[in-house]
């Protein structure tokens, strides 16, 4: 019997299933997760392992076999809703990075809208994991990440026009997660 998807072992398991053939996507996914591990000191304990199960599986929605809309994050959070996973998981995913920007540049902000977005330390925690991850897995700072994903993306397309308006928000989001990371506990 699987493990729980909002496990961090149920979420890799999930991941490991789908993403794999997708070469760097996989090598990206696994290192978003590991620094969604680092980053949990900014979320309450009951949180750690839901930021770290949605980093598991936020990129999900590139899986060929569970392509729809072909925009990830949507594509993701309705496969997680159709095996009944928990409702804050499908919501982190399906909102994860900014990905309301993106809705509206591919006319799916309707669609995107039917799950509610929370602003949290968690999302936050969960953008700061991917906003500071390459492609390929390597550890990047905030700026870096996004000039990589303008270059690797043609300017006038739906992810170059998204992330250049969502570039202050997801600059908030990593610097909340970094000053809470700063005050906490370890």
């Amino acid at each position: 019997m699987p493990s729980a998807l909002d496990t961090p072992q149920g979420a890799a398991e999930l991941a490991e299933s789908l993403l794999p053939p997708l070469g760097n996507r996989w090598l990206h996914t696994q290192a978003v997760a590991a620094r969604a591990h680092e980053a949990s000191a900014a979320v309450s304990e009951g949180d750690r392992d839901l930021l770290v199960a949605a980093a598991w599986l936020h990129d999900i929605g590139y899986a060929p076999e569970l392509r729809d809309t072909g925009f990830h994050p949507l594509d993701g959070a309705r496969h997680l809703e159709s095996l009944g996973a928990p409702a804050r998981l499908v919501r982190l995913v399906a909102h994860h990075s900014g990905a309301v920007y993106e809705a509206e540049q591919r006319g799916l902000s309707a669609e995107l809208a039917v799950y509610e977005r929370e602003d949290s330390p968690v999302l936050d925690a969960l953008i700061f994991a991917d906003m500071t991850t390459g492609p390929a897995g390597q550890s990047f700072d905030f700026d870096t990440r996004i000039d990589e994903i303008l270059v690797r993306y043609e300017p006038g397309s739906e992810v170059h026009n998204a992330i250049s308006k969502a570039r202050p928000y997801l600059q908030g989001a990593v610097e909340r997660t970094r000053d809470r990371m700063a005050h906490q506990p370890m």
